[in-house]
């Protein structure tokens, strides 16, 4: 009896966890992935022009990066369900509305016209149910102790899955049931994470800040902790390569390597599979080892993929690798970015400090589609190699500096679950 009852309650922590946390999360995760990779694959099918799906991906990143402050000061105000349920309904309001206005506009300018404002009212919307989804497992998390890293390799499994899933059932979607079943579908995952949202996920705060002061909460807090500071730096320079790659996707596949727009998203699936490999690796590692070791393997990898992008990526085959190796070693440091996050960040200020450090490290995101709009095809090779250097320089200068600080070496634990201190 006393056995039973001790597994029943072992099982409770655990099932509520997966209804409150994961269930949410990858339903929101499935919307943000079509989202992200789905409209642009969108944008490229309506217009056939590889310069409009570079502007597309500036004019969808631009006001997601202006949402993520605000969606951070929101989720502090109104808690993380409100938000959640409201950005979930609103986007799937919204793609509805899309799937009905464009079959009637299949080309032209208010075809053009469309798909771009999808994308920017989309992407602003997504962000604020990600930022709402991901302040919850922090605070999951924090609840955790010493295995947080655990719950924060569950989260990002399950976005890792939905990337893997999204590019390719987008692709597919498009291909086979046109423009209305792959919008028809995002609405479908918009409103499961509306539903699956519990009654209460997060509390909102006894007093709730303006905007521009939960924007200068987060500053403060992040000039506070050095490490994350540092790390959220690193993550930015390495993101300009990451975002470059994903924005000139579609001109080197489609233009130069003369493929379809499917297999831009199969490239992205199969970047997801090889991340989410990498992301149940860094679990182990970063017990045995360390988050600064994982962390700076990561980094190592990341760099070394990136300059390989432009050198030997020439078929594509070899650029769906280099693609995959790059975003494993992404994974693994994202793996590091939260747990350090989730770790370091008081839960009073967590939301607003989030939605900070992402809008930091997100902002190269709009200027890679900048570039891509601006470049010629047959100059992307050499912009891509520039920002692969940028990128490598910024990773290495970031965990030598990292390894003096202290907060990236505190989680390495025994097998019985007793911390370690490198």
């Amino acid at each position: 009896m006393r056995s039973g009852s001790g597994a029943r309650h072992a099982r409770r922590p655990v099932s509520r966890t997966v209804r409150a946390i994961y269930l949410p999360r990858t339903a929101d995760a499935g919307a943000f992935a079509m989202t992200t990779y789905g409209i642009p694959l969108l944008v490229l099918a309506t217009t056939d022009s590889a310069s409009l799906t570079g502007l597309a991906f500036a004019l969808e990143w631009i006001p997601r990066l202006s949402a993520f402050a605000l969606a951070g000061a929101m989720v502090d105000r109104y808690g993380t369900t409100r938000v959640l349920r409201y950005a979930s309904v609103a986007r799937a309001l919204v793609v509805l509305a899309a799937a009905l206005v464009l079959p009637a506009c299949s080309t032209g300018l208010a075809a053009t016209a469309t798909v771009m404002l999808l994308a920017a009212v989309a992407g602003v919307l997504t962000e604020f149910s990600y930022i709402a989804a991901e302040t919850a497992g922090a605070a999951a998390s924090r609840e955790a102790g010493e295995r947080a890293h655990r719950m924060q390799t569950v989260l990002l499994g399950i976005e890792q899955v939905a990337t893997l899933a999204g590019p390719a059932l987008a692709g597919l979607l498009l291909q086979h049931t046109g423009v209305a079943g792959m919008l028809v579908t995002l609405a479908c995952f918009s409103l499961a994470a509306a539903a699956l949202a519990p009654r209460r996920l997060r509390q909102p705060v006894a007093e709730p800040a303006p905007v521009m002061t939960g924007l200068r909460t987060g500053w403060e807090t992040l000039r506070s902790l050095p490490a994350l500071a540092w790390l959220v730096t690193g993550m930015t320079l390495a993101n300009l390569g990451v975002g470059l790659m994903q924005a000139a996707a579609p001109v080197i596949v489609v233009q130069q390597l003369g493929c379809s727009s499917a297999d831009v998203g199969l490239i992205w699936s199969a970047a997801a599979l090889t991340s989410l490999l990498a992301i149940a690796v860094c679990r182990t590692a970063i017990e045995r080892y360390g988050l600064w070791a994982v962390g700076a393997t990561s980094a190592a990898v990341v760099s070394g993929a990136g300059l390989m992008v432009a050198t030997l990526a020439h078929t594509y085959t070899a650029y769906l690798i280099v693609i995959a190796v790059l975003m494993a070693g992404e994974g693994g440091m994202s793996v590091v970015l939260r747990t350090l996050r989730s770790r370091l960040i008081p839960p009073e200020t967590f939301g607003a400090t989030l939605g900070l450090t992402i809008l930091i490290f997100l902002l190269p995101f709009p200027l890679a589609g900048i570039l891509v709009a601006l470049t010629p095809a047959s100059a992307l090779g050499s912009v891509v190699t520039a920002c692969a250097v940028l990128q490598a320089l910024g990773l290495t200068l970031t965990f030598a500096r990292l390894r003096t600080l202290p907060g990236l070496h505190t989680t390495k634990v025994r097998p019985g679950g007793a911390p370690l201190c490198n």
